[in-house]
């Protein structure tokens, strides 16, 4: 199975997200976190240096759901800013 290349704009959402989860991850070990989420750390940690910009959506929920993130708040935060 051939993956279509991530447009500039998926990869900058990709760093958004991880930015964004970094932050709300705070002094909290990248092990703790993953583990609570049911992840492993090597993932949370392409998550949060964008090396996997387009994470799966329950991936994603359930790191929200960990670092006590609203979805809402993780899609505004990561779209784009308005041109």
């Amino acid at each position: 199975m051939v993956r279509t290349p991530l447009t500039p704009e998926e990869r900058e959402r990709g760093e958004r997200l991880g930015l964004l989860l970094r932050a709300a991850r705070g002094e909290r070990s990248m092990v703790e976190i993953a583990a609570a989420a049911g992840l492993s750390a090597e993932t949370l940690r392409k998550i949060e240096t964008g090396r996997a910009p387009t994470p799966a959506f329950f991936t994603v929920a359930a790191l929200a759901a960990v670092l006590d993130l609203s979805m809402d708040e993780l899609v505004t935060l990561c779209s784009p800013a308005p041109v």
